[in-house]
């Protein structure tokens, strides 16, 4: 299953023990699984070398120039964009029609043309047709012959997802889950925004579908996860975790390279557990507090010359051979 649309497509032994949250992890299992915070760890492959540093458009120019070699080495180069919001209006950015702009003007002069784009998920704020046709649109400006999207919350307000199905759901399955191979990696889109009670779920449906999507593939085949809500327990008070993702992750453990790309927490941040590194991606509309530094994840105004610095667009390289996915976070700028 493809579950994208072309630019020229008219539609495109302890923890048994514990008491279980309604979708089955146990409080345990969130605190064991619970994520770390700080800064984005950006991991750029260049030369054989894995480098790590500190996402800044201020870094170093080696670091940038490491960064392109690396991209212009890869065989398969992607973006993945996220929480748009498009239909949001608030203080927070008044103008989120023009910030999801610049970042796809960011995206077309990159220098190089994706073999993908991936959305993953809060594409609309109010899940309006309306709002979801602008959204549709602005993407067929992507310098780009593909684009894939997962749902986010926000694109499912009072119909299940039907409407964002409607218009982006040509070829998945279930809810709007999919898989596809390019370039000898194996990406999965996952949905887990349609059944929250506080925190995101799968349900047994899709994870019998990565079970049996999966089964195939060998161990060393790289695998890339798509999900809106992160896979890993990043700050279950706000909702921030899945709470049926272990049995995903479970399947995933025997490959030896796994990369879940989310959005949702519109803010970078960065977590390897064993063989699977997770990375949430920010956002080109408007910052959410980092976690616990407010009573709630709800839209920070900052002054309109910082407002960029939080916003962004994220590239990701991969050549065959390599262990790691290049991965680099820039600033709209």
């Amino acid at each position: 299953m493809t579950g994208h649309y072309d630019r020229h497509d008219s539609a495109s032994a302890d923890d048994a023990e514990q008491p279980a949250t309604e979708h089955g992890m146990s409080r345990r299992q969130l605190i064991r699984h619970a994520g770390w915070f700080g800064g984005a760890v950006v991991l750029t492959v260049a030369s054989g070398e894995v480098i790590s540093h500190i996402a800044d458009s201020r870094e170093p120019d080696s670091m940038t120039a490491a960064g392109a070699t690396a991209a212009a080495n890869s065989s398969l180069r992607f973006v993945q964009v996220s929480d748009s919001h498009i239909g949001f209006h608030g203080p927070a950015n008044t103008d989120v029609v023009g910030s999801f702009t610049e970042a796809i003007n960011q995206v077309n002069s990159l220098g190089f043309r994706p073999d993908f784009v991936m959305h993953s998920g809060d594409l609309t704020h109010l899940s309006t047709a309306g709002q979801f046709d602008q959204v549709k649109q602005m993407l067929t400006g992507m310098q780009t012959d593909r684009v894939f999207t997962v749902p986010g919350e926000h694109d499912s307000i009072g119909d299940a997802g039907r409407a964002y199905r409607k218009t982006f759901g040509m070829g998945t399955l279930g809810d709007g889950w999919y898989s596809f191979d390019t370039h000898g990696v194996h990406f999965i889109a996952l949905v887990n925004t349609l059944s929250l009670e506080k925190l995101g779920h799968l349900g047994n449906d899709q994870i019998d579908f990565v079970r049996k999507d999966i089964a195939g593939l060998s161990s060393d085949t790289p695998i890339v996860v798509f999900s809106h809500i992160p896979l890993f327990a990043m700050y279950p008070k706000w909702g921030w975790s899945t709470d049926d993702a272990l049995k995903v992750i479970a399947l995933l453990r025997r490959f030896s390279s796994v990369t879940c790309l989310n959005g949702h927490v519109h803010q970078l941040f960065t977590k390897t557990d064993g063989n699977i590194t997770f990375h949430s991606a920010t956002t080109t509309a408007y910052p959410l507090p980092k976690p616990g530094r407010a009573p709630a994840p709800t839209p920070q105004v900052v002054p309109a010359r910082q407002l960029k610095g939080a916003l962004g667009i994220r590239t990701v390289g991969y050549r065959q051979g390599d262990r790691e996915l290049a991965i680099k976070d820039q600033r709209l700028a």
